[in-house]
């Protein structure tokens, strides 16, 4: 599968990449030009963001986040299409975006888990999927992944911790103040791992064996079809779908 590159290096909003899975999905609507975006039926791209919260669609933000240390410290707070709960992400980590034409949803997470068990091997890594397609270093999670439907296609997006702040990891998406001791970043240290911690790779070096292995050839994505994914990229930045925490 061809890997989706960007005309840019800097990193965008959280919600821009949100926009681009669905772009790479679905017809843009009002930029017919750019109506066919892939001409492969599975395609691939990887992403860094400051600081975010992304929730599930069906949560209830003010009940899953710490808005107000959200705001405190600088951290987006953005709800995603997808099922699941509330992930932390920041510049330490990596977030993954697989775009398939597969519409079975066990099949295409299968796929998906099965593609990044298939790196870690390269790394000499033991992993292994969970019953929660989660992906697993011993009894710790490495990566957990959520999936949704597009007009035919199956989005599968997943959070790779190689590393992360921990304090803004517990304090931004744990809300209740008998959470916020040591003893619960203790807590949820013992159910996570870091990627780091088990290869001497840096994340710069982890992402190229991710595209090496996952891709073969690029698409680069036209400054056109940039202007298409902002436009769809305006309905998460609407207080329905994100809170844009200053």
């Amino acid at each position: 599968m061809k890997y989706v590159a960007l005309p840019f290096a800097e990193p965008r909003r959280l919600s821009f990449y949100l926009a681009m899975e669905e772009f790479l999905a679905k017809p843009s609507g009002k930029v017919e030009s750019v109506a066919r975006h892939t001409d492969e039926s599975d395609c691939f791209f990887m992403w860094q963001v400051e600081p975010t919260v992304i929730f599930g669609r069906n949560q209830v933000v003010e009940n899953e986040v710490n808005l107000d240390y959200c705001r405190e410290h600088g951290i987006h707070v953005v709800r995603r299409k997808s099922g699941g709960g509330c992930v932390y992400a920041d510049m330490d980590n990596v977030m993954l975006s697989f775009v398939t034409s597969e519409e079975n949803v066990g099949i295409a997470f299968n796929r998906f888990v099965n593609m990044i068990l298939l790196v870690f091997r390269k790394m000499g890594i033991e992993a292994t999927g969970s019953s929660h397609n989660d992906i697993m270093i011993g009894d710790r999670k490495v990566c957990g992944t959520a999936c949704y439907h597009v007009a035919g296609r199956s989005i599968v997006h997943s959070t790779l911790l190689y590393d992360t702040n921990m304090e803004h990891m517990l304090h931004a998406i744990t809300p209740g103040p008998e959470k916020l001791e040591k003893k619960g970043i203790q807590s949820v240290r013992q159910r996570i791992t870091f990627l780091k911690d088990h290869t001497s790779l840096g994340l710069d070096e982890v992402k190229t064996l991710i595209r090496d292995t996952l891709c073969v050839g690029e698409r680069m994505l036209t400054t056109e079809e940039v202007a298409a994914i902002e436009q769809i990229e305006v309905q998460y930045l609407k207080e329905d779908f994100i809170k844009h925490i200053q």
